[in-house]
């Protein structure tokens, strides 16, 4: 049976600007078939929450411009459960507004904080490990993370550091630091230590814990909803967010909190992770054909071209030879064509699309 004091929030703000040209800031990639599945990334999170967490309490941390949009994904999530953010401003003030919320509403509320867009492939281990990730936060004082065993020196993921002669019991060790994306040379020492795992950004606690966190590590942060904390889960809410946004601080919650609480707890997980940050990232998740060719499309035909990432509309007939290892996104208003390799630089893609265009494509 399910618990009625655990809960999830889904953080669902991001543009997803690496995925341009198919995420738009007025549709971003959580809300998009990434992978030709038939759902959208939010709506996979949705569902693999909802099969160990009451529907009721699921909430949804998004920015007030997707309000609407979550609606419509997300019909079996209560309406007020989609949480509105009146600007963007990281993931601390964020966490801050649901765990402040949370605790006035249940002070016995734990809850799973995850992103909307990443895919899990083993459901049913990354259900057993966040149960068991929820239930020892019930009993301690403690954060935990879900560190996904790193396959290779990825130079585009934080890592955590764990402590193997420090185990709490049933395999949760006390982490030891966190490191932001390093160099290769770094990355590829992490992985032959064996004590380093990949920083998934799902985090699990009890909100009164968080509250108290952000009281000893982040005081700006804390009295700003400490002040206004009677106005939550009251028709006075949105006006006390709208008066707290303005005067937060733009930082992530692992600087306002992670890195400096001395009980933080990680998992070694393997549960078929990815977080789709990127386009090569989707081209990992997907089936390949015979040349090596990820096909996210009904209406592609493919001559002589091998290791492509191909995302078209299935209401336009797409002929692609000769490329290797490219991506080629088309959508009905812009294609982009670009070596793999050169992925990361998108986002400068996008500022010149931007400069030279305006916001028409964005």
């Amino acid at each position: 049976m399910n618990n009625p004091n655990h809960y999830v929030a889904i953080m669902a703000g991001g543009i997803g600007s690496r995925f341009w040209p198919q995420s738009r800031v007025g549709y971003p990639k959580q809300f998009l078939d990434i992978l030709n599945t038939g759902k959208s990334l939010i709506q996979w999170t949705f569902e693999r929450y909802a099969a160990f967490i009451p529907k009721e309490n699921i909430y949804v941390v998004t920015a007030a411009e997707y309000s609407h949009i979550c609606e419509e994904q997300l019909p079996d999530i209560p309406k007020e459960n989609i949480i509105a953010e009146p600007s963007r401003k990281n993931t601390a003030p964020c966490v801050a507004y649901i765990t402040f919320k949370l605790k006035q509403q249940n002070p016995n509320a734990s809850l799973i904080v995850a992103p909307s867009d990443h895919m899990i492939m083993d459901t049913d281990t990354f259900r057993n490990i966040s149960l068991k990730a929820l239930n020892f936060v019930d009993q301690n004082n403690a954060f935990v993370t879900l560190g996904i065993q790193p396959t290779y020196p990825n130079t585009g993921y934080g890592y955590i550091q764990f402590d193997q002669q420090n185990d709490a019991g049933d395999g949760i060790f006390k982490v030891k630091t966190f490191t932001e994306k390093p160099s290769l040379e770094i990355a590829k020492s992490f992985l032959e230590s064996g004590d380093f795992l990949w920083n998934g950004g799902i985090f699990i606690w009890k909100a009164a814990d968080v509250v108290e966190a952000f009281e000893k590590y982040d005081t700006d942060t804390f009295e700003l909803f400490d002040a206004e904390k009677e106005n939550l889960n009251t028709p006075n809410e949105k006006e006390a967010i709208d008066r707290i946004y303005p005067l937060c601080k733009n930082v992530a919650i692992d600087v306002a909190i992670m890195e400096k609480a001395q009980n933080v707890y990680v998992i070694p997980s393997s549960f078929g992770w990815s977080d789709l940050g990127t386009w090569t990232s989707a081209y990992d998740n997907l089936e390949k054909d015979a040349l090596g060719n990820a096909v996210a499309s009904d209406n592609t035909i493919i001559i002589d071209a091998t290791k492509c990432m191909i995302s078209a509309p299935s209401d336009k007939l797409l002929v692609l030879q000769g490329l290797d290892d490219f991506v080629v996104i088309d959508t009905k208003d812009a294609l982009m064509i670009c070596k793999k390799e050169k992925e990361q630089a998108i986002k400068e893609y996008v500022a010149e699309v931007k400069r030279t265009k305006g916001d028409k494509y964005l």
